[in-house]
C-alpha cells in the first residue's frame, strides 16, 4: 500500500498498472456522521523511476481494466475474514468510455473469489476529465475515474538513506480512485477491519480469478518487497487471516531497519499483522487508530514504526487540492501523454 508499485523490479502486479493498488481510505462522511466514505486508489499515472522498462513513463490511458475485479473487504467480527464485500466491475465502449456496476455480498460468499452479488449501483459513469461524475444510487453514492493522487511523500529521499529534503514525488501525479459512501450500517454495528483487493483472470479462462494484489495499511508493502520472491508473491496472494505466517520476516526485517530486539521486533510486526486497516464509523478517523483520512501523514507514522523512532518524518505535507465534498480528491492533473 501506498507504494504505487508492487510488482517485480518496481513494475506493476501481473504487469498491469491498471490492478496495482496505492492506497486505501476510510473516514466519516463530512457533515454527516451516519455515513462514511472509502477510497480505493489503483492506477499510477506513471511508472516508478526504479522501473526498469519505462522510468517514470506514462501507464495506460484506461483508468480500469474491464476484465479484472475491484473490492472492498470488510470484516465485522475481527477474524481477518471477510463478512461482507464490494465488488466493482468496469465496462469499456467505443470510444475509450467506461462504466462500474457494484455489487455487495454478504456471510460466506463475502470471502469467496467471483463478481457475483446484489447490485448497488449499476453503469455508473467513469470520470475521465476534471469535472467528477458522481452516481447516487438509493443510499449509496459512487464516483470512479481520474483524480489527483492524494499521498504525500518525499520518495527520492526514502531511497537516499532516509536523507529526506520534502520534494514530494506524487505532487503533480494522478491516480484512478473508486470512492463509495456507505451508510453506516451497511459496515455492521462496530468497529471493522478493512482491505482491499483487485484479481484477474486465471489462466484458461472457466471465469475463475486470480488475486493480483491486496493491502491495507500505507507503505507496509515496502516490507513485502524486502521478502524473499516467494514470500512476496505469497503475500500478495494470500488472505489477511493468514497473516502471521509472515511475523517472523517482518520481524528480522525491523531488525535491520530500527535495531530493534528480537523480541521487540516480534512484538511491533504482531501490530502490522494482519493487514487491515481498523475503522470505526462513530470515532473519527485518524490513522492509524481509526481509518485513515486524505491528510493524515501515514508517511510518517511508517518511518517512525520502521526506524524505532530514529526517523519521524519526510517534511512533507497534505495536498492543497482536496475537494470539501464528494468525492473529496482533487481533480487530476494534465497528463503529457493525454496531451
Amino acid at each position: 500500500m501506498s507504494h504505487h508499485y508492487s510488482g517485480p523490479d518496481w513494475g506493476f502486479p501481473r504487469g498491469d498498472a491498471r490492478l496495482d493498488l496505492t492506497d486505501l481510505y476510510a473516514f466519516p462522511t463530512p457533515g454527516d456522521a451516519g455515513k462514511s466514505i472509502l477510497i480505493m486508489n489503483v492506477h499510477p499515472s506513471v511508472h516508478d523511476f526504479l522501473d526498469r522498462q519505462s522510468p517514470l513513463g506514462p501507464t495506460a490511458t484506461e483508468p480500469f481494466a474491464p476484465e479484472g475485479l475491484y473490492e472492498f473487504k470488510i470484516d465485522t467480527n475481527s477474524d481477518a475474514v471477510a463478512d461482507i464485500a464490494y465488488r466493482v466491475r468496469f465496462a469499456s465502449t467505443e470510444g475509450g468510455v467506461q462504466t462500474a456496476t457494484v455489487r455487495r455480498v454478504e456471510g460466506t460468499q463475502a470471502a469467496r473469489t467471483g463478481d457475483g452479488g446484489k447490485v448497488i449501483v449499476d453503469r455508473a459513469p467513469v470520470s475521465m476529465g476534471r469535472e467528477p461524475r458522481v452516481t447516487q444510487s438509493g443510499d449509496h453514492r459512487f464516483f470512479a475515474g481520474w483524480r489527483s493522487d492524494p499521498f504525500f511523500f518525499d520518495r527520492h529521499g526514502a531511497l537516499n538513506n532516509l536523507q529526506f529534503t520534502g520534494d514530494d514525488f506524487f505532487a503533480d501525479k494522478n491516480v484512478c480512485s473508486i470512492v463509495l459512501e456507505v451508510p453506516n450500517p451497511a459496515l455492521g454495528s462496530k468497529e471493522v477491519g478493512l482491505w482491499h483487493r483487485t484479481l484477474a483472470p486465471a489462466e484458461g479462462g472457466g471465469g475463475s480469478w486470480v488475486q493480483a494484489e491486496r493491502g491495507a495499511r500505507p507503505l507496509q508493502l515496502f516490507l513485502v518487497l524486502g521478502l524473499s520472491a516467494a514470500e512476496r508473491d505469497a503475500y500478495l496472494a494470500g488472505d489477511p487471516a493468514d497473516d502471521t505466517r509472515f511475523i517472523a520476516a517482518f520481524a528480522h526485517a525491523l531488525e535491520h531497519t530500527g535495531g530493534y530486539t528480537s523480541e521487540e521486533a516480534k512484538r511491533v510486526a504482531g501490530t502490522m499483522l494482519p493487514e487491515v486497516l481498523s475503522y470505526d464509523p462513530t470515532l473519527p478517523a485518524s490513522f492509524p487508530n481509526n481509518g485513515r483520512t486524505l491528510t493524515d501523514d501515514a508517511v510518517d507514522v511508517f518511518l517512525a514504526t520502521l526506524t524505532n523512532g530514529k526517523v519521524t518524518g519526510d517534511k512533507v505535507g497534505p495536498h492543497e487540492d482536496l475537494l470539501a465534498e464528494f468525492p473529496y480528491l482533487g481533480p487530476p492533473h494534465n497528463r503529457k501523454s493525454d496531451g
